[in-house]
């Protein structure tokens, strides 16, 4: 092949690729729209796909500790095959659906504190794939999750900061191997028996599965331990609901739970949410219908860190 042709396969002098997002300001169960420029290189190109994906910047554990990857998720093919001559210059536009399980980056008129989505634009041409920059978008809550937000909010807890994860929360319905913790500091009214806590949404066309985990204070002879609470939550409840009070509830609920079961701060082996196969007594939860709402509790005994927690519905 001619010189031209052999660097453009590898990326010098091939082809170009911009993508143009008509708004950046999104929501889960939405669309992104917008187009991309595609510009031809010196040399003809067999342009083998243009894919659009979303990322976001996600926590991994490994024997070292933890370190942050970029996260793929939801890829779509935007086109085919093509050929794409020297010079050619070519528009594309695009809608792409924004799953509704999107880590936010938006709440109460302000960014989350470590949130980061963007799209991802791929180019494969002949074998190699060019993932390009992230085109940041701004992803805001829907108005279930933006009601539960301002709740926490209202009973006093402080937002500190907002992670993915990679892996699955067992029992939710969870759609990608990536969910988002939204972490606050505890509110004064529990600040005695909580460190802090953590919210996720795992949401759906209908509804979303909340999950609470709470960084349980220890006694004076004892650790602390985590709590956890998995409720169901639909949409059309966004605006019928005070939902201060129904998370106060909630959490009320937990805490009174996990002492009558533990005697107060008495010590279980720390664990994460979603297993009853190693040890304990394996609860499982406790379901009961709150105000429409499907809710259920357990105390972490159960399983290990990000790892068990995180292993899917398929044990």
């Amino acid at each position: 092949m001619g010189f031209k042709r052999f660097l453009a396969a590898f990326g010098i002098g091939g082809p170009s690729v911009d993508t143009v997002l008509a708004n950046p300001h999104v929501y889960p169960g939405g669309t992104i729209e917008g187009h991309i420029e595609l510009q031809g290189g010196e040399v003809d190109s067999r342009i083998d796909e243009i894919a659009l994906s979303l990322a976001t910047r996600a926590e991994i554990e490994h024997d070292e500790g933890e370190s942050q990857v970029q996260a793929g998720f939801a890829r779509v093919p935007v086109t085919g095959p093509f050929h794409l001559a020297a010079g050619e210059r070519r528009s594309i536009p695009f809608r792409y659906p924004v799953p509704w399980q999107t880590p936010l980056t938006e709440a109460g008129g302000a960014p989350l504190p470590g949130a980061v989505v963007g799209v991802r634009t791929e180019l494969a041409v002949a074998g190699a794939i060019d993932k390009g920059d992230l085109d940041p978008l701004r992803v805001y809550p829907v108005p279930s999750q933006d009601r539960l937000l301002e709740a926490f909010a209202r009973l006093g807890f402080q937002l500190k900061h907002t992670d993915v994860e990679q892996g699955h929360i067992s029992g939710t319905r969870q759609e990608f191997p990536l969910f988002q913790e939204i972490e606050y500091y505890a509110s004064p009214r529990y600040a005695h028996e909580v460190n802090e806590l953590e919210l996720s949404f795992i949401a759906d066309p209908h509804g979303m599965d909340v999950v609470i985990e709470f960084d349980k204070r220890g006694g004076l002879f004892t650790s602390g331990q985590d709590v956890y609470g998995h409720f169901r939550v639909d949409h059309a409840d966004a605006d019928r609901i005070d939902w201060a009070a129904q998370v106060a509830s909630w959490i009320d609920q937990a805490l009174e739970r996990h002492r009558g079961l533990f005697g107060g701060f008495g010590h279980q082996p720390h664990g994460h949410y979603g297993h009853d196969d190693h040890g304990g007594g394996g609860m499982g939860m406790a379901a009961g219908a709150v105000g429409g709402l499907a809710a259920g509790f357990i105390a972490a005994e159960a399983i290990d860190e990000v790892g068990d927690l995180l292993e899917g519905d398929d044990e």
